[in-house]
């Protein structure tokens, strides 16, 4: 059974994702059948780049079409929820880029469709696939850090005048953006929902947020302290300490090459290469997410067990009150 990609839109993101999963040696029974765009020459120049046989004049003829099984979503932000419902509701699996959507009234929404139509759909959190993460799960099952006491995350980079961060109308913002990755990584470590969420943070003056930082409460005393920041570059590491030691997800946490084991010892990884160029650090390491979204729909799978439905709509929600907290509103909400 090969697994059929549609691509939908030809962005920097899209080119990362097709890159790693055409690149990779492993991938197994995938191909990147047909792209969409927009800008129908666009496509047409993406097709050409990464060799994909068919280019479609829209995306809803794509999605009514029968050249794919699963669509990748690379689109803008405000447009995921309508063109996931739209795959969806024409039978397509559909991996979509985080955020899923812009809050959780619409997240739930797309979860339901996907639940009702027996379709699999997920949020493209690509850390959870990451080796690194899977080697961290199984330090801290093994007990090696006992007691789960304390998360640190910064994550900072120098995006505040990117357009998709900084204009609300795409639905922009470091927690939307950047703040996906921070929020994900507390609650791969604590798993349940936060009991009590603080947040502060700095606007810009098209009401989205630059700066935020978040404190997550969990029960029995656990917490999170989270630091986002757009206009500096922090130390982008991710820190999980317990009453035995501690162990770091080396920068970039988001997706890293390295892990500091909670012995002091280091756990490294290094991604499959290709000839063409990418626009984002690590690209590579998307084709881990490709991967699992191919098992599980082979498997009759509408989730990944790594990233269930619960979890995306906790991370929605999570989103939602940071976004709220600090003064952040978009028009669908």
């Amino acid at each position: 059974m090969t697994i059929r990609w549609g691509i939908v839109s030809a962005g920097k993101i899209a080119h990362d994702f097709v890159n790693a999963v055409n690149s990779y040696p492993k991938k197994g029974d995938q191909v990147i059948a047909a792209v969409a765009a927009r800008n129908k020459s666009r496509a047409e120049e993406f097709a050409k780049l990464h060799n994909i046989a068919k280019v479609y004049d829209s995306y809803e003829d794509m999605a009514k079409g029968n050249e794919i099984d699963i669509a990748y979503i690379g689109a803008l932000n405000p447009d995921h929820y309508r063109l996931s419902k739209m795959f969806l509701e024409y039978g397509k699996h559909v991996l979509c880029e985080k955020p899923l959507c812009l809050n959780f009234e619409e997240t739930a929404s797309l979860i339901s469709i996907a639940r009702e139509k027996k379709l699999f759909l997920m949020e493209a959190i690509w850390s959870r696939f990451n080796p690194l993460y899977m080697s961290l799960e199984k330090e801290i099952q093994s007990n090696k850090l006992g007691d789960l006491q304390f998360v640190e995350v910064n994550f900072g980079v120098i995006i505040a005048d990117v357009s998709r961060l900084r204009k609300r109308e795409l639905g922009g913002g470091a927690v939307l953006d950047i703040g996906v990755y921070a929020l994900q990584f507390a609650q791969f470590i604590f798993k349940d929902e936060p009991i009590k969420t603080t947040a502060v943070g700095e606007l810009n003056d098209d009401g989205v947020d630059l700066i935020d930082t978040i404190i997550l409460e969990y029960k029995g005393g656990r917490r999170a302290v989270i630091n986002l920041h757009t206009k500096a570059k922090l130390w982008n590491k991710a820190t999980v300490v317990g009453s035995k030691g501690r162990v770091t997800i080396e920068e970039p946490f988001h997706f890293p090459l390295t892990l500091t084991h909670v012995d002091g010892k280091q756990e490294k990884i290094t991604l499959h290469s290709s000839k063409i160029e990418y626009n984002f650090e690590n690209s590579a390491g998307l084709v881990y997410e490709a991967v699992e979204a191919a098992r599980c729909i082979k498997e009759g799978l509408i989730e990944s067990p790594r990233l269930t439905h619960h979890d995306t709509l906790v991370l929605a929600k999570l989103r939602d009150i940071v976004r709220k907290q600090v003064g952040v509103r978009f028009d669908v909400d």
